[in-house]
């Protein structure tokens, strides 16, 4: 006769998938964003460039609290046009390694642009994460292209109020309803690709489509 086990093996085994679950769950979870309108990005970030990404490669970025090497890649960039930055051009772009904690994976041939937004550090560099707003060049509408030279910048004054449910409202004249996920069930639906939340003569805000100066074809905040 075997002793008698304080644990039984099946105890064992379903504590021990209970553990991998909760691993598995952690790394899930580890890099969670909320959605946000392309304006909202741009005037989030430090830096929004237009950029091909022409090399790759892994880099030590110091140690961590217990010692251990702490990596990042680097992503060489030569930048076609900045939006919003610092008075030099981005030669590199810095991310975390894997996308479990919100690491960001580019195309390194040169053959596709990006819109690159994120963190600006020194010397020619930023740090970009999941959450940052990295769009391919191409995928953009006209009007969000139209945007980022001007109109996004004249509007981050006003507040972008995400719509949970419905009904919904603003509670302020300087808010713009962004309706997309309640209606359309995506981030990118109509507003997020045709229209910017631009502040009025009056001090409000609303929600304006086109390529003519933002000051006809206002749409009522409540309209998007």
């Amino acid at each position: 006769m075997f002793p008698k086990m304080p644990f039984s093996v099946n105890g064992i085994l379903c504590t021990l998938a209970l553990l991998v679950l909760w691993r598995a769950d952690e790394l899930v979870e580890a890099c969670s964003c909320a959605p946000v309108h392309p304006q909202q990005a741009f005037c989030n970030a430090d830096v929004v460039i237009r950029a091909k990404v022409v090399g790759e490669r892994e880099v030590d970025a110091g140690n961590d609290i217990y010692g251990n090497p702490i990596k990042r890649i680097q992503y060489d960039v030569k930048q076609i046009k900045m939006f919003k930055g610092p008075n030099q051009d981005i030669e590199a772009v810095f991310t975390a390694p894997v996308s479990a904690v919100c690491g960001v994976t580019l195309d390194v041939t040169g053959k596709k642009e990006y819109l690159i937004s994120g963190k600006a550090e020194s010397g020619g560099r930023m740090h970009v994460t999941l959450c940052d707003y990295i769009m391919l060049w191409d995928s953009l509408s006209p009007t969000q292209k139209k945007s980022l030279s001007q109109r996004y910048q004249m509007g981050c004054d006003c507040k972008i109020v995400r719509c949970p449910s419905l009904p919904c409202e603003i509670s302020a004249p300087e808010e713009c309803l962004w309706t997309d996920l309640m209606i359309e069930k995506q981030v990118h639906g109509r507003q997020a690709n045709h229209y910017a939340c631009v502040k009025r003569s009056d001090g409000s805000c609303s929600w304006y489509r086109g390529v003519a100066p933002p000051k006809k074809e206002f749409l009522d905040a409540e309209d998007p």
